[in-house]
């Protein structure tokens, strides 16, 4: 499938990741799913190649590349396994947050890290009482003095174990009408006084991905940590959102186009009734249904991703494809799972972990309920 806004030198570039990770990743995924927890050394090894943050300014250590760099990452970090999402969720949706509002001082304290692999980061917004409704979030951040007093609980925060910088979405002012324009971001460091993490999750998918609670007690931030502006917050999650949400889809997209490649495979040799499960007509037209709306959704994402790189506003097409494609990569892993038969349900075949991680693509970064809200607001309905 022809990427077109992909030249010589993004392909080059893959071929180099792919290289990377046929040796340092593929051969322990299985490992690092029984761990439940990607390696530190994985991540320095990601910046010491250059495949981490890609496009941060070469003066904070990145190399100043165009975002079709990252477009190229996120694919190939999804065909090798979900639980992998929490690297493009550091370099495409948190650090993009610290280019975008961060003080000078802030990105020479924190960019060389983020592309290094030293420093990981996590993004706080989701509460056990606030999903989706961002501006009904109840963490407060109180000024006193040269500090924040940070007070309230985390939850389902992506490398939330072993974020060294978490991005936390608070309310510097509860009484703000409307609630949103109350909210601020503060960056808190992993050893800021009374800042702890619950429980590291226990999903039924993601495995090798830490997912964790976090929890601020009088958890004490210095001011200099506060990200832009008092009561922006909310301003500048929706400005980031686009890309937050593109990222999602162009996962799904890579893993229905992984679960389909390996199931034609699969039933290609496997035989059954004396010949190959892939000659019997009902399971043709399966592939065939399967591989059609494979082919759709590349090609609506592929321009989506052309629109975003020349800045284009679509956040109403990019809340079209996050539904859409997350659904239609639900639809393509239980077909797939059915394609494999009794084989399909065991761990040793690819397409049960498939299976597991695919549902959550329809629920974080905005529930695909809210997508057709947003869809629904934007068509003026």
């Amino acid at each position: 499938m022809a990427q077109h806004y992909l030249q010589e030198e993004h392909h080059m570039f893959r071929s180099a990741l792919q290289k990377f990770l046929a040796k340092e990743a593929v051969p322990c995924y299985s490992q690092w799913e029984q761990e439940r927890m990607i390696p530190r050394s994985f991540w320095r090894k990601m910046g010491n190649e250059g495949f981490l943050c890609p496009t941060v300014e070469e003066q904070y250590g990145g190399a100043g590349a165009d975002w079709a760099y990252s477009v190229v990452i996120i694919q190939e970090l999804e065909r090798v396994g979900s639980s992998l999402i929490g690297i493009p969720l550091h370099s495409d949706i948190v650090v993009p947050y610290l280019v975008a509002y961060g003080t000078e001082e802030q990105k020479q304290r924190w960019l060389p890290g983020c592309v290094s692999g030293d420093i990981i980061t996590a993004i706080a917004m989701t509460e056990p009482g606030a999903g989706s409704d961002l501006a009904g979030i109840r963490t407060t951040a109180v000024k006193q003095g040269d500090h924040y007093i940070l007070n309230g609980q985390k939850t389902f925060i992506t490398n939330g174990i072993q974020a060294d910088l978490v991005l936390v979405a608070c309310k510097t002012d509860p009484q703000a009408v409307p609630p949103h324009k109350g909210i601020s971001l503060l960056l808190v460091e992993r050893d800021a006084p009374g800042f702890s993490r619950g429980r590291k999750l226990d999903k039924i998918g993601l495995h090798a991905q830490d997912t964790a609670e976090l929890i601020f007690e009088d958890c004490r931030v210095p001011a200099e940590n506060l990200l832009g502006a008092e009561g922006q917050g909310f301003r500048y999650m929706m400005e980031k959102l686009q890309q937050e949400r593109l990222v999602v889809a162009i996962a799904a997209q890579a893993a229905a186009e992984e679960m389909l490649r390996m199931t034609i495979e699969y039933t290609k040799n496997r035989q059954t009734f004396g010949q190959p499960v892939s000659k019997f007509q009902h399971n043709q037209f399966k592939i065939v249904e399967m591989a059609t709306e494979v082919e759709l959704g590349r090609a609506f994402l592929d321009q989506l991703i052309a629109d975003h790189l020349g800045g284009e506003d679509i956040v109403t097409k990019v809340s079209m494809s996050k539904w859409w494609t997350t659904e239609m990569a639900k639809r393509v892993a239980a077909q797939c799972l059915q394609l494999h038969g009794g084989y399909g349900y065991m761990e040793e075949y690819e397409i049960a972990r498939r299976y597991r991680d695919i549902p959550v693509s329809a629920v974080y970064a905005g529930s695909n309920e809210i997508m057709k809200l947003i869809i629904a607001k934007n068509l003026g309905l």
